[in-house]
């Protein structure tokens, strides 16, 4: 189908100037565009926002049997759709329903001065939606008769590179059926999997990826064997299955993180006992450690080299959606080998503290 990667991601929320407010204030975005009733959209409105190559469109229902308003309502704020540019949609369309895609909206042609746009959707997996996107002319033109342009308001800082990849929550045993289903209708191939177990947790991972190494989905499945966790958490308060992080690399993650830090990002925490051993399991890390430690980055290495990694805490009411930052040295794998590092970590500082080991286990 000529997937080129991905074109957009556009978030249903409650309140699109709100959550522009925040990913502009805190994350650096700028807005780009903008659309409503006025411009074509009847019973929305959207923002789009951008930074360097990551776009994203916030759209607010303002009726109540609007997507985005039942989305909203059932989910919480969260990535309803992610697009992807291909070079014939309409093509591409029904390709996919022919292969068992669920069609949602036929291919539609937005045309402006200079700009022609190609839309049309399918299910992908939960409530969310995949847009096939073909774009001639003015790229820049994000939904000519859409989305009007709105004159740069401020300096993009670039601090964000471009969309690495999207974690995906799916219910127990859905985990196969959903890798299939991408290979299947989409051509997607999996490049990774695992059994990931630590404290009584355990979750099954699959990585599929499209032709072009552009659009990456990691899988994510709880092990109903063992005890709940940060999986089963967010499909509970999500309401089944959904985008449960965004990652986003970037080319200087101390830098990046700095920056955000500063304009009000938080992020996750780090047992400062996590670097004791941090070059014993992933090589020397060309990066100062005490900076690593002071900012909570992660390091993880695979076989092709080193990845440094870490998590905001969720924006979201509910503690879903939040975001990752990630800085790849070569390796294509996600990390995974920080989780037990954190918890063996945070073992030793509890024993450090006087806990017992069923502590430990109950804290992590």
């Amino acid at each position: 189908m000529d997937i080129r990667g991905i074109d957009h991601i556009e978030l249903y929320v409650g309140d699109a100037r709100q959550a522009a407010f925040y990913f502009g204030t805190a994350v650096g975005f700028t807005l780009r565009g903008q659309g409503g009733p006025e411009t074509g959209l009847v019973g929305q409105r959207s923002l789009l926002l951008g930074q360097a190559d990551i776009r994203m469109l916030l759209t607010t229902g303002l009726t109540a049997d609007h997507p985005a308003s039942e989305y909203v309502s059932r989910h919480g704020d969260g990535i309803a759709v992610v697009a992807v540019e291909v070079g014939d949609a309409a093509g591409a369309y029904a390709e996919l329903v022919d292969r068992g895609a669920t069609p949602v909206t036929p291919p539609r042609t937005w045309t402006g001065p200079d700009a022609e746009v190609v839309t049309a959707e399918v299910g992908g997996f939960g409530d969310v939606l995949h847009r096939l996107v073909e774009r001639r002319g003015d790229a820049d033109d994000f939904l000519p008769g859409g989305i009007e342009a709105v004159p740069p308001g401020g300096v993009d800082p670039r601090l964000l590179a471009e969309i690495d990849h999207l974690a995906v929550c799916v219910p127990p045993g859905q985990l196969d059926a959903t890798v299939a289903h991408y290979q299947r209708v989409f051509g997607f191939a999996q490049i990774f999997e695992e059994h990931i177990e630590v404290a009584g947790q355990a979750m099954n991972s699959k990585v599929v990826q499209d032709a072009s190494g552009r659009v990456t989905l990691v899988l994510l499945e709880p092990d109903a064997g063992r005890r709940p966790g940060q999986i089963d958490a967010f499909l509970t308060e999500h309401h089944g299955a959904g985008v449960q992080h965004l990652g986003l690399r970037t080319d200087d993650i101390v830098g990046a993180v700095g920056a955000l830090g500063a304009r009000g990002v938080r992020f996750a925490g780090t047992p400062a006992a996590y670097y004791d051993t941090l070059e014993q399991r992933v090589g020397k890390v060309d990066a100062p450690l005490d900076q690593l430690r002071d900012l909570s980055i992660l390091v993880d290495a695979d076989h092709g080299g080193q990845l440094l990694q870490i998590f905001t805490e969720s924006m979201h009411v509910r503690r879903t959606l939040f975001l990752e930052l990630i800085e790849r040295r070569g390796a294509r794998t996600f990390g995974s080998g920080n989780i037990r590092a954190l918890y063996e970590a945070k073992e030793r500082e509890l024993a450090v503290a006087g806990a017992t080991p069923a502590v430990a286990a109950g804290t992590a």
